[in-house]
């Protein structure tokens, strides 16, 4: 069964535009799928054959020739040495776009090295785990709360969601144990593998809360270099989502640290040891992994339509605090509030209103209260208590402009 990918919708006018194209993401994500699928026409070959990742590396002048007009390359991490040979045949004729298109896992690595390489002749994607909305083609009755616990206990990758029979215990054991040594250890001196699983563990049991890396640093026994060494491995891996605090004339009075959120609370829940329902809705940590079930939507809305994620929160020394701040070219700021909650009020909202006064000046949106409600309700002047689904479908059209 294939799954319909929203950042699908993007490709025509990218391969129009550009001689090249580059669809990055954590490993599992669909890249390849989505490619295959989109792309028929193209010739597909993929670096993790050894006969061919050969041949890249000895003979690449002849490794594109046999690849014809148009070709996916997938893992082209793995031989970054064939880009200047593309580079050159871009530049001999820039008027044929959509000739190469190339995917890779380890996103930090490839990157640099297309920017170097390719800079002004290539378009980069970033494909996520499965969005809320391409979750409901694989499992079409889902809706409200169980959207969230499907993220949780099933997960968003599509492996995952496409195979009900699967173990996902094991599953998610394997994902990480590939992803530390395949990806993670040939690329990055980040020590012990061990410390460094027990640093995700520790994030995930955190997650949605302001990253203090000092009090990891003490927890773990290691320097505050080395977390902060390990927080841009897994950020550029698309693992994980730190989210800035917003910046204003306020100085002092703001707090200045990021908060951190999981790209997949699946993963997140595995990392934490959550494994059923009764865990998930009743546990402690049941507002915190809603608030990054939320974060890691937006931030898929965003990607899906190929744009980096222009939001933040807000947290001042005298208690004012606003889970999340949307801004964008065609939209005033837009503060929501998130909890885990069927019944939305004022009280829950009430760093919403605080926010409206003390940023009266710069025009915010009505505040959304982000919870399960159904549908859209007013609950107080300038706050609008929202279901996830409407929210996600409101904010898609407030992007679009």
């Amino acid at each position: 069964m294939y799954i319909q990918r929203t950042i699908e919708k993007l490709l025509p006018g990218i391969l129009a535009t550009f001689p090249c194209m580059a669809v990055t993401g954590p490993r599992q994500s669909g890249k390849s799928t989505l490619l295959r699928h989109a792309l028929p026409k193209y010739r597909y070959v993929t670096l993790d054959d050894p006969a061919v990742l050969e041949q890249a590396h000895s003979d690449p002048v002849y490794f594109l020739d046999s690849l014809g007009e148009q070709c996916i390359i997938d893992e082209i991490q793995l031989a970054p040495g064939i880009l200047s040979y593309v580079k050159m045949r871009v530049d001999n004729d820039r008027s044929r776009n959509g000739r190469f298109v190339f995917t890779g896992s380890q996103q930090f690595g490839m990157i640099r090295n297309l920017g170097d390489s390719l800079a002004g002749r290539i378009a980069l994607l970033d494909l996520l785990p499965f969005e809320a909305r391409e979750l409901q083609q694989a499992a079409p009755a889902i809706g409200g709360l169980e959207l969230f616990t499907t993220a949780c206990l099933t997960g968003a990758y599509p492996q995952l969601a496409l195979t009900p029979e699967i173990d996902r215990r094991l599953w998610y054991a394997s994902y990480i144990q590939t992803y530390l040594e395949r990806d993670i250890r040939s690329l990055y001196d980040i020590g012990s593998l061990r410390e460094f699983h027990r640093f995700m563990q520790l994030l995930a049991v955190r997650c949605s809360q302001m990253l203090n890396m000092s009090s990891f640093a003490t927890d773990l026994g290691v320097s505050v270099t080395t977390v902060k060494r390990w927080l841009s491995v897994l950020e550029a891996g698309r693992i994980i989502h730190l989210l800035p605090p917003q910046f204003n004339n306020m100085g002092k009075r703001i707090t200045k640290m990021p908060k951190v959120y999981f790209l997949d609370t699946g993963l997140a829940c595995h990392l934490a040891g959550i494994r059923d329902r009764e865990q998930l809705l009743e546990g402690p940590m049941a507002g915190a992994l809603f608030e990054n079930y939320c974060l890691q939507e937006t931030v898929k809305s965003f990607a899906n339509r190929g744009e980096q994620p222009r939001i933040s929160y807000l947290r001042t020394n005298n208690g004012l605090e606003v889970d999340l701040i949307i801004e964008g070219p065609n939209m005033r700021p837009l503060p929501v509030e998130i909890k885990l909650s069927r019944t939305p009020s004022q009280s829950l909202a009430s760093g919403l209103s605080r926010y409206a006064a003390l940023f009266e000046k710069a025009d915010p949106e009505d505040g959304l209260l982000l919870c399960l409600a159904d549908g859209q309700k007013t609950i107080s002047r300038g706050v609008t208590a929202i279901g996830v689904e409407d929210y996600l479908a409101m904010l898609q059209q407030r992007l679009d402009g």
